[in-house]
């Protein structure tokens, strides 16, 4: 079976540095006129904000996207579950489910089965099984909260907090909310030279959602005047174009085929891409993509 594809709104929201900004209704024109079948929507400002949408803006932008002939195939929500553990007496994590909450409202109406949600970023004065434990009991209760409105939490392996795959399968067992699932993703494993037919069949029970993007390494140094040389640093690590960059997808979707994954497979630029960050250059790459999917496996 072909991959299904989509879009991430993110691409087209102007959140780095020379990147084209679309407004959201113009975002799912170019999702359409590209060929996509599916649109992954980026739930903060500039785009589906929570503060921004009541039931009259949703019902809008769910015609908008019947429309089209779209789907919204997943919502993706932005949190880390250790914020603010140095002032314990406000409520962040509290803030948090609360916005993932009303999240799966607008999922529910907008006929989207899946909201995208993140782990914790490391707390350096907060001991790691504390973390591992808040972490755990925040995504728990997001799982129910977002259940009673029939809508699967997708947690994605991208902050510190089971970032790698056998930490995430762990996580999602000590969760053990059967609408809590994995919304996981080639680039980490990729980066650390895991092994990535091995950690898709490891995440397979739970695997519902995954976004790709590709990238290149590119070394960095510091100069040091008194030895008239360079000390080596952490690369840097910069969006290029799909198939062009380290992550071998060819061998990622090839075991996604062979667990018979039925998700989504979401294009981004969230960074730094290579060839700017104009309207064309978006657009080309987007393309890109999609002529790769369609060469894969």
């Amino acid at each position: 079976m072909p991959l299904r594809t989509a879009l991430h709104s993110v691409s087209y929201a102007g959140v780095w540095t020379g990147q084209a900004r679309l407004e959201l209704p113009a975002f799912l024109g170019k999702a359409k006129s590209l060929s996509y079948d599916a649109v992954m929507l980026m739930a903060k400002r500039p785009h589906l904000s929570v503060l921004d949408y009541d039931a009259r803006g949703v019902n809008e932008l769910r015609r908008q996207v019947h429309d089209l002939g779209l789907h919204v195939a997943c919502l993706a929500g932005y949190n880390d579950f250790t914020l603010g553990s140095d002032r314990p007496d406000i409520p962040c994590r509290e803030m948090q489910i609360l916005y993932v909450r009303e999240l799966a409202r607008l999922a529910q109406a907008l006929g989207c089965p899946l909201i995208r949600v993140f782990t914790s970023y490391d707390d350096l004065r907060t001991p790691y099984d504390q973390q591992w434990t808040a972490t755990v009991a925040s995504l728990k209760e997001c799982a129910q909260r977002v259940g009673e409105f029939g809508v699967t939490l997708a947690v994605q392996n991208h902050h510190d907090t089971a970032v790698h795959y056998e930490a995430l399968f762990d996580l999602l067992e000590e969760i053990a909310e059967p609408n809590c699932k994995a919304a996981f993703d080639a680039w980490a494993p990729a980066l650390h030279g895991m092994d990535l037919e091995a950690a898709v069949r490891k995440m397979a029970p739970h695997l519902a959602h995954t976004t790709v993007a590709d990238y290149v390494r590119r070394p960095r140094f510091r100069y040091q005047p008194p030895l008239v040389n360079y000390t080596r640093e952490t690369d840097a690590i910069r969006a290029v174009p799909m198939g062009d960059g380290f992550i071998d997808y060819r061998r990622f979707f090839t075991a996604l085929e062979d667990i018979g994954y039925q998700g989504y497979v979401a294009y981004e630029m969230c960074s730094y891409l290579k060839g700017g960050g104009s309207e064309a250059n978006l657009d080309r790459c987007a393309r890109q993509f999609l002529e790769y999917v369609v060469r894969s496996p």
